[in-house]
């Protein structure tokens, strides 16, 4: 029998769930999952989950011991300060021993909530939104969190330098992923069909927004790197996935270096063509200047395939230092199209490369759930033994 009045509770803040795919989402979605699956033993007796743009949750998903607000269906102008007083009505309410928030941006109304009632938060730091934050209120609300959680050792790094902040507050949380949905097999037919390619071609995979704002994530130096790839690998095809607003200034790149042969941009692809992707490939690569982890690397490896990143981000988390996967210098193209012409010949020094199950095994044993939900467990474990 638990006892109840050592019973804890504790707030969940979100910005969406179902209504939008991304590395905030995905991660939140696992935060959540960590919580759900009852680690605490009994610790907590109740928690609530703040839902800012979705409407309601799959019923797959309800659980009886949490309550869920959405504010998904409020005109998005009104959205924001909606969304804001739920979460202090709420936390006046229930009173939670804890607020958790995956989003920076919602840490000014939790600094709020701790000086008006004294409640404790947790947020948690992805990357580029976590990066040259001149917001005054956002700044303070940092300096105050009880604790931060990085998504890498880059981020973390990057905020004690930029925001000068106290090294015993920030803990290293990185991202994980559903290693029972991404899963070696053999290229498909229907993709290999859709995009004109033979079973034999040599395909070098990004998957990516193509967003203006997120040219660092290196699809651009891939391409340049072509020209240089083709000599060596001729039989070589480069799948870029992703939609975004910088998509026709991609295709201008690729027809002004005469590469509309070698490219394909796939566009906007459902979540349960995404692992046939992985495996359509004979490398991943993404080197990236300014990516806060990359879940997309796990995903990769999961399915057994070499991954490429840059080595001045978070990529240095997700593939380990290079231990289980390789590193470049994002702005040196020579430098790109060597270590994939090495990877794609399997002459690059690191056998573990072309072994798909032990590369698969790996990235398990490092950034598996488990090891994600052990992690969270601990730190608010320690936290809460506190109260």
């Amino acid at each position: 029998m638990i006892n109840k009045s050592n019973q804890k509770k504790f707030h969940l803040w979100i910005p969406s769930l179902f209504s939008m795919k991304g590395g905030i989402e995905t991660y939140s979605m696992f935060v959540w999952e960590a919580i759900k699956q009852n680690i605490y033993d009994g610790s907590y007796n109740s928690y609530n989950i703040f839902i800012k743009n979705d409407t309601a949750i799959p019923t797959d998903f309800v659980s009886p011991s949490t309550e869920y607000t959405f504010a998904g269906k409020i005109p998005s102008p009104l959205r924001t300060i909606i969304f804001s007083i739920q979460l202090i009505v709420g936390a006046i309410w229930k009173k939670p021993n804890l607020i958790i928030t995956t989003h920076l941006n919602f840490i000014p109304v939790a600094h709020f909530l701790k000086t008006l009632l004294g409640i404790p938060y947790y947020t948690v730091a992805h990357g580029i939104e976590a990066w040259n934050i001149e917001n005054h209120r956002l700044i303070t609300a940092l300096k105050d969190a009880d604790k931060i959680l990085a998504v890498s050792n880059y981020t973390r790094d990057k905020l004690i330098k930029e925001q000068n902040l106290n090294p015993d507050n920030i803990l290293v949380l990185t991202n994980t992923f559903d290693h029972q949905k991404f899963k070696i097999s053999a290229k498909t037919d229907y993709l290999l069909h859709r995009h004109h390619l033979k079973r034999d071609t040599k395909i070098i995979l990004t998957i990516a927004r193509l967003s203006a704002s997120e040219q660092y994530k290196g699809f651009d130096q891939i391409i340049r790197s072509l020209p240089q790839i083709i000599i060596e690998t001729p039989n070589i095809h480069y799948v870029l996935v992703g939609k975004g607003d910088d998509r026709a200034r991609i295709e201008n790149l690729v027809k002004g270096l005469q590469l509309e042969n070698y490219v394909t941009l796939a566009g906007f692809i459902p979540d349960e063509e995404l692992c046939d992707y992985y495996n359509l490939c004979d490398v991943f690569a993404m080197p990236s200047k300014g990516e806060g982890f990359g879940i997309v690397y796990l995903e990769a490896m999961a399915c057994g395939k070499p991954c490429l990143g840059g080595n001045q981000d978070g990529a240095l988390d997700a593939l380990d230092q290079g231990e289980i996967g390789v590193l470049v210098n994002p702005d040196d193209i020579d430098e790109i199209a060597e270590a994939l012409i090495q990877i794609l010949q399997k002459k690059y020094p690191n056998p573990l490369l072309y072994q798909p199950e032990q590369l698969r095994q790996a990235v398990i044993d490092r950034f598996g759930f488990e090891i994600f939900q052990q992690r969270l467990h601990e730190y608010l474990d320690d936290f809460m033994t506190c109260l």
